[in-house]
Formats: structure tokens, C-alpha cells, sequence
């Protein structure tokens, strides 16, 4: 792998055979052309519409469903009775893959918004003329001139850089921009931030101005590698998806060897075998949960709605679920943990004087003068009170805002006759201002501590100007360290009254230290993780004592946890990050490729992996986490692109918030499965032993179709609105190696299946014994149906009891109720309806007797809840 940083630029010239004075001749980008192709990346081949339409029917319950379908029709138009039922199960089908086909064709777009990053047009070198050209246009050797506002259009050597400065946060994760200089790097692992003599692709110039030999382009680019990794990065299956499935195949198979045992003992009966077949057919439809697909998806949708109001965009539905089974939250630190905006924290001056800006005490004397010298000695700009500029100097102006230093006014006092402007060599700005009430000129210089020091005779203490000593010297450099184990950003400020603009002479105020604080709401939102069973790890591009006090800070980095740098992780195997993964907490100046190696090893562990990020660098880590959470305010296209969540307040706690929703949303769809499955199961029992002891056919698959995909599933639907029960955040996450069947989901759906099966059987042979069979279906239709409606509000909770949940605990479910019971009496009661669906007219008793039937679920599930016995003891 080349290493230009560590090449002279004589070697770069003449590894790329180019002239600094005259550039590349147009014969010679052509011929290089030829060899390197264009500076653009290339596309992976995309799924078409059709090809991600054609792959939603993949799912085993799906074609389970797809079959049923078929055989119903077919008897259908035997039996003269219609289509309807094959037009319910396959508008479902249909509605499933068109809603599974939008979300795919949304969240597979991250090459597109990559390509977006390239700068449209470039200054170049060519024939010793400065041209304007596409960014495509370049080829390995062109030397590219930059400058303030420019985008760096490819990865160049820089071989000419004056006070140059490039905003690289996309690429290396680092908050500020990155002084530039053209020495040679030493070392093998250098980080990208490091590389102090390259400008990379996608970089955005911030100050100053440079020349450079573009030595990479398109895929050879860093951006082009990370690409190239989002090519090979593949999207990891949903913890709920693989249950589903799961679900599915074993209830499909379950259906076969069911509905083969029912014809065989039916045509032992001596019954005839298209009658056995349409009853196996019903079967069939009773067993399957038709509506779970749809309301899976629908209860998701919901979620993603919900998320919105609380600054999570979802961009693909099965993220809502999979965030609540989280394990680890991989965290960026500038933008997600922090405010990504430097701001001064301190002032000190020596006597004893220092300044906690962050109270609002009003500052002393000498802590106004320091921080007025440093407001009047910056370029940034105040805009409608807000600060434009460097971020150094923007949070100087912030916090002169918070003191009423008005930059723009200050000015009108201070006017500026000249300066010495910032140099990244001498890492000092010097302004001369006059004062227009005295008349007086005042030198104002800021910068590097140490650089200001040497330019310093004097300082201030107090009201008093005095000779500086080693003893002053030794305080400041004591306060300094201070800060500087705060991990805070120090600048010294010195001033003198003259008419000589010149670096000397001057006399010390004192320091500032500033810093991108940590967001106020992130230390709670982290103890949240660590009550939830979560690891929180900070991943970021900046420097380890900055990473490791922010994480201290936060409660991130915990007793017996340890931070690790890019280069450490470098040098050890995938094995070794494996076996140490969960002794760190911090990983600072960090590479995109360890980012994945992060993800990919707690993977391994079986976690659930949730990453945030908002640059190009953490593109492919995005990806590859279960779970990709991109900045919706400072992000890039490319991480927003890869990502399947995007927090539009850029902000940890919102993760947080997406995780307890995420649990929510999960423990409802759970509680819809309860419901669909032990009333397909009560369906199955009630068919099962009404064909093995020839009792006749109890429902009609038409009578099954109708209580599954309209009675049940508005309640179904209606229960994943449930609010979060008050523990959500305080129970470990879920195994991804569980199946659904856990915490005694699979006993309740079972027993109360098994009531929901008896209490209609015995609904059907009363009602077969009082009249004819009509009106024993009709009767165990609404036995089925009320038993089932009654029953719903036991889900709110496994331990509470139906009695104390009170009724508008879930107002929807109330609705959907009341809707449950008018869809079941229109189609008893409305003749035509009634004929449709093969009913016949009850008598009071008759209806009281069904009624009284289906209450006897509801008092057999508060018993057990009274015993303890209808849950897990995980859930008690």
C-alpha cells in the first residue's frame, strides 16, 4: 500500500513523472487517463424494482399463504362459493411486497450520495496554465491548486501550503480543522488525521490556501476505498425478521403434517375426499396467522411515525425492533456525545483569578480584558448574532456574547489599522487597533501558549503591570496543565499599547480554554444504557486524552475500562480483538477499517450492535452494525445513506429514546402474537378435534378468514400501541439466539388457545344439538369471536390483572373493540351479509348461552394470573 505521506515531494514528482512549474500536457492526461480511468467511483450493480419486488416472497410464511390461495380458489370455483377468500390472502401478500420494495429501493442509495461528495470543478495545472476543470478530469500527477471554500477534489501530496487549514471531520471524525504543512510523516500506521502533508478527497478548505500532486483518484482515493467497502459490506438480518421466518417455517410445516393427518382420518371415516380436502384447506387458513405480516409491518410503520415526533427518522421498518434489542451502542463522540460546537469553558488569569465561564458570575477585571482582546483580535464574524468563522474563534465571539462583547461593537470602538496575520509556522494573530475615545493604538495578540510567553515581558496582575518571571511562568504552566488534563484547547492572549505593529514587547493577560462540551442530557441517556444492559463505546476520530476525559466525563469510561488508539488496534489480529473487545471503552484516532473490526468483533459475541456516525469514514461501519444511526444536521449524505436511522437533533440521547421505543414497539408485537397465534391455535384445536371425532365442519374457511384478518387483527393492531410498561429500561436486552417462544409465550399461547378451541367446540355442539349445523357454526362464530375480544385486554400485562388496567389505558384498543363487535354482528344480522357468510338467525337464548360461553377464557387467564402461573418467572 503506498504511503505518499512519507515520500518527499521530489519523490512524488518524480514517481508521477509531473513539473510543480508547468503541470501534466494534455497528451499526458490522456495517456494517464487511459491507465487510471476517471476521478469518479464506481457503482455496484443495483437490484432492480422487480428483482427487489420478486424478492419479498421469499418468506416461507409467505408462500405458505401464496398456496393456500391457490387450493381455495380452486375449490372455490368447484364449489360455486367465489374467490373472496383468495382475494383477501393475496391483497395481503401484495400489500406486504409493495411496502417491502419502497423500503429497499430508500435505503440502498449510499454509492449515489458518495459520488454526490465530489467537487464539480477543480483549479488545475496544465501546460504551465491554471485551467478549470470537471473533477473527473484529473489523473494521478495534475497539480491542484486550492484554496478558502474550495472542496479537495482528489488526494494530493501538498508541496505548497500557506496557513493552511482543511475541515476533515467527514474522513478522520476530528472536530476541528486540521493545520496543513508539507514536511514528511514518519511512520508506518499514521492515522488520517495525521497526515498533516495530505489534503484528501472530500475535504472542505477552511483558511489559507495550497498546492498539491494528486496522487490518488476515484476508487484509489480514501473515500474510494471506503466504497469499496460499503460494496462489500452486506446489511445484517433483523433480530424480529429471522423470528418471523423462523415462525413461520415451523408453523408451516406444522400445517402439513396436520392437514395430511385430518384428510387421512377423514377418509378413514369414509368421507369423501373433496370434502377432506376443503377441510384440511380450512385448516390450513385457521393455523396460518394471515394478518401477522401485515400487522408486523403496519405496528413498525407506527413506530416509525412515533420516532419522528421524538427526532429519529427510520428509514427502514425492521430498524424500529432491532434497536430494542441493543446490546452495544457504538458512539461517535463530536456531534453525538458532545455539542460539536468549541466553546470557551475558562478563563485564568494569574492572582489567583480564574473564571469558570460556564457559571455566568460576572468575569473580573482582567478575565473582561482577556476575553475582549481575544474577541478583537479574530477574523470570525457576527452575523445576527451568530458567529461565523473559525471554530476557535466562533466560540470566542460565543462567549463574549454571554458577557455583552459584542464583536460588532467592539469594533466601532477598536477599529482595525492592521494586522500580522495568523501563520500556522509561528501559530500566533496579531491585530492593531486604534481606540477611537483615546486615541491610543493597542497591539492584541493571541495564539499557542508557549509562542505568546516568549513574545512577553510584562503581565498583568490585577489593576498592576509588572516584569513577568519564572515564578509567573510557573503558575501559568501550572494552570495550563490543569486544562490541559481537562482535555480543553489552551490560548494564551497578551496585548501592549504602541504605535509599532510587531510581535514583542508585550504583556501577558492570561489563558482560555475551550472545548466541544459534552451535551448535557448524554451523561443520563449513558447511565440509561448501563441500567438497560447496554455497553456504550466511544468510537471517534480525535486524540485520546480528548476522547478519554470527554468519556470520563459522560460516564463512559468506567473503572477497570481502558482506551485504545487506531494505531494500537492496528497492530493487533482480528483473534486478539476478539478475546479483549469489551476491555475498552474508548477508541480514539480511529480508521474507518477499525470501525467494522469494532462492529464485526462484538458481533461475533453475538451483541447487537448500534452505531452512530455522521462522516464518510463511518460509512461502512453503518452499514455493517445491526442497527446504523447517522447525524441528520451536520451528517453526510454518504452516512445518511447507510444508515437505517437518522437523528435529526444529532444527539446520543435520542438513541437512547430510540432503544426504549424500540423495547416497546417489540414487547407489543409480542403481545400481538400472543393474541393471533392462541386464536389460531383455538381455530386449529376446534377443527382438529371436530374432524377426528366426524363432529362436522364448525367454521367455514370464509367465517376463519373473516375473524383473522378483520376481527383479530384491528385488536392485534390496535395492542401495539400500548404504552411502555415502567420497567422497559431496566430489564436486560433480549438474546438474538432466542426464538420467539420465550418468557412463557409459547405455554399462554398454548393454553389459551386451547380455551378459545374448547369453549367454541362447545358453543358449536350446543347449538348443532338445538337446530342444525348452520346454527352451530353460527354459534361458535360468536363464542370464537367474544371469548377473543373479551380476552384482548389480558395482554396489557401477563402479571396485572384485567381489573386493574384501567380501560383507557389504551384508548385505541378500546376503539378497535367496539369496531371488532360491529364488523361480527353485521355480518349475523345483515341479511345479506348473513347469507354471504352462511349464518343463521338466533334466538335470545341461543345468543345468551354463546355470550356466557366466551367468558370463560377470561376467567380461567385471571386465575392463572392470580397463581402466578401465566407468566415467566422472568417476568415476575
Amino acid at each position: 500500500m503506498k504511503t505518499f505521506y512519507q515520500n518527499t515531494v521530489e519523490e512524488i514528482l518524480k514517481e508521477f513523472q509531473t513539473d510543480i512549474r508547468v503541470g501534466l500536457s494534455e497528451d499526458e492526461v490522456l495517456r494517464k487517463r487511459e491507465q487510471y480511468g476517471n476521478n469518479e467511483l464506481i457503482r455496484k450493480q443495483r437490484k432492480t424494482v422487480f428483482q427487489m419486488f420478486v424478492s419479498q416472497f421469499k418468506s416461507f410464511m409467505i408462500l405458505v399463504l401464496i398456496a393456500a390461495a391457490v387450493v381455495s380458489g380452486i375449490l372455490g370455483v368447484q364449489n360455486g362459493e367465489g374467490l373472496l377468500d383468495v382475494y383477501v390472502i393475496m391483497g395481503i401478500v401484495l400489500l406486504n411486497a409493495i411496502i417491502g420494495t419502497i423500503q429497499e429501493k430508500r435505503a440502498d442509495s449510499s454509492l449515489e450520495a458518495l459520488q454526490r461528495l465530489s467537487a464539480p470543478s477543480c483549479k488545475v495545472l496544465r501546460n504551465g496554465a491554471v485551467v478549470k476543470t470537471d473533477s473527473k478530469n484529473l489523473v494521478p500527477g495534475d497539480i491542484v491548486i486550492i484554496e478558502t471554500g474550495d472542496f479537495v477534489p482528489a488526494d494530493l501530496r501538498l508541496f505548497d501550503s500557506v496557513n493552511l487549514k482543511i475541515q476533515e471531520s467527514a474522513m478522520t471524525g476530528e472536530s476541528v480543522p486540521v493545520d496543513k504543512n508539507t514536511d514528511v510523516v514518519k511512520g508506518d500506521h499514521v492515522p488520517l488525521g495525521d497526515r498533516i502533508n495530505m489534503a484528501f478527497s472530500s475535504g472542505v478548505v477552511t483558511y489559507g490556501h495550497g498546492r498539491g500532486v494528486v496522487v490518488a483518484t476515484g476508487m484509489q482515493t480514501e473515500v474510494g476505498k471506503i466504497a469499496g467497502m460499503l460494496q462489500n459490506t452486506t446489511s445484517t438480518e433483523t433480530t424480529m425478521s429471522r423470528r418471523l421466518e423462523q415462525l413461520g417455517k415451523v408453523m408451516g410445516i406444522a400445517v402439513i403434517i396436520i392437514c395430511a393427518l385430518i384428510f387421512a382420518v377423514g377418509l378413514i371415516y369414509g368421507n369423501s375426499w373433496m370434502e377432506m380436502l376443503l377441510t384440511a384447506i380450512s385448516l390450513a387458513v385457521a393455523a396460518i396467522p394471515e394478518g401477522l405480516p401485515a400487522i408486523s409491518t403496519v405496528v413498525l410503520a407506527m413506530g416509525v411515525q412515533r420516532m419522528v415526533k421524538r427526532n429519529a427518522i427510520i428509514r427502514t421498518l425492521p430498524s424500529v425492533e432491532t434497536l430494542g434489542s441493543a446490546t452495544v451502542i457504538c458512539s461517535d463522540k463530536t456531534g453525538t456525545l458532545t455539542q460539536n460546537k468549541m466553546t470557551v469553558v475558562s478563563l485564568s488569569v494569574v492572582g489567583l483569578e480564574v473564571d469558570d465561564i460556564t457559571d455566568k458570575e460576572p468575569l473580573s477585571d482582567n478575565g473582561h480584558l482577556l476575553l475582549e482582546t481575544a474577541i478583537i483580535c479574530s477574523d470570525a464574524i457576527l452575523s445576527n448574532n451568530i458567529s461565523i468563522g473559525d471554530p476557535t474563534e466562533t466560540a470566542l465571539l460565543d462567549a463574549g456574547l454571554s458577557f455583552n462583547l459584542n464583536k460588532n461593537i467592539l469594533e466601532e470602538e477598536f477599529k482595525r489599522v492592521g494586522e500580522i496575520p495568523f501563520d500556522s509556522e509561528r501559530k500566533l494573530m496579531t491585530t492593531a487597533n486604534r481606540c477611537n475615545s483615546s486615541g491610543k493604538m493597542r497591539i492584541n495578540t493571541k495564539g499557542g501558549l508557549d509562542e505568546v510567553l516568549k513574545c512577553c515581558t510584562n503581565i498583568r496582575i490585577g489593576k498592576d503591570i509588572m516584569p513577568i518571571t519564572n515564578s509567573h511562568i510557573d503558575v501559568i504552566l501550572e494552570e495550563n496543565a490543569k486544562m490541559a488534563a481537562q482535555a480543553l484547547r489552551v490560548l494564551g492572549v497578551a496585548y501592549k499599547d504602541s504605535e509599532e505593529i510587531s510581535e514583542d514587547i508585550l504583556t501577558f493577560i492570561g489563558i482560555l480554554g475551550m472545548k466541544d462540551p459534552a451535551r448535557p442530557e448524554a451523561r443520563e441517556a449513558v447511565g440509561k444504557c448501563f441500567t438497560a444492559g447496554i455497553k456504550p463505546v466511544m468510537i471517534t476520530g480525535d486524540h485520546k486524552i480528548t476522547a478519554t476525559a470527554i468519556a470520563s466525563e459522560l460516564g463512559i469510561l468506567r473503572e477497570g475500562d481502558a482506551a485504545i488508539t487506531g494505531a494500537e488496534l492496528a497492530q493487533m489480529s482480528d483473534d486478539e480483538l476478539y478475546d479483549n473487545i469489551y476491555k475498552y471503552a474508548v477508541y480514539a484516532r480511529v480508521a474507518p477499517e477499525h470501525k467494522v473490526r469494532i462492529v464485526d468483533a462484538f458481533q461475533r459475541h453475538g451483541e447487537v450492535v448500534a452505531m452512530t456516525g455522521d462522516g464518510v469514514n463511518d460509512a461502512p461501519a453503518l452499514k455493517k452494525a445491526d442497527i446504523g444511526a447517522a447525524m441528520g444536521v451536520v451528517g453526510t449524505d454518504v452516512a445518511k445513506d447507510a444508515a437505517d436511522v437518522i437523528l435529526t437533533d444529532d444527539n446520543f440521547a435520542t438513541v437512547v429514546v430510540a432503544v426504549e421505543e424500540g423495547r416497546r414497539i417489540y414487547d407489543n408485537i409480542l403481545k400481538s402474537i400472543q393474541f393471533l397465534l392462541s386464536t389460531n391455535v383455538g381455530e386449529v384445536i376446534l377443527l382438529f378435534v371436530s374432524s377426528i371425532f366426524n363432529l362436522g365442519m364448525p367454521l367455514l374457511p370464509i367465517h376463519i378468514l373473516w375473524v383473522n384478518l378483520v376481527t383479530d387483527s384491528l385488536p392485534a393492531l390496535a395492542l401495539s400501541l400500548d404504552p411502555a410498561d415502567d420497567d422497559v429500561m431496566k430489564r436486560k436486552p433480549r438474546s438474538t439466539k432466542t426464538g420467539i417462544f420465550t418468557n412463557g409465550l409459547m405455554w399462554r399461547v398454548g393454553y389459551q388457545g386451547l380455551l378459545f378451541g374448547l369453549v367454541s367446540l362447545l358453543a358449536f355442539s350446543i347449538g348443532k344439538s338445538q337446530g342444525d349445523i348452520s346454527t352451530g357454526q353460527t354459534m361458535a362464530f360468536i363464542a370464537l369471536v367474544m371469548s377473543q375480544l373479551l380476552h384482548v385486554r389480558n395482554l396489557h400485562s401477563n402479571r396485572k390483572s384485567f381489573f386493574r388496567v384501567h380501560i383507557t389505558h389504551n384508548i385505541y384498543l378500546l376503539c378497535a373493540i367496539v369496531v371488532s363487535l360491529v364488523l361480527m354482528f353485521a355480518v349475523l344480522l345483515i341479511p345479506p351479509l348473513r347469507e354471504l357468510f352462511q349464518f343463521t338467525t338466533l334466538n335470545s337464548t341461543q345468543w345468551w348461552i354463546a355470550c356466557g360461553i366466551a367468558i370463560i377464557p377470561l376467567i380461567v387467564v385471571e386465575m392463572m394470573k392470580l397463581f402466578k402461573i401465566n407468566a415467566s418467572k422472568d417476568e415476575y
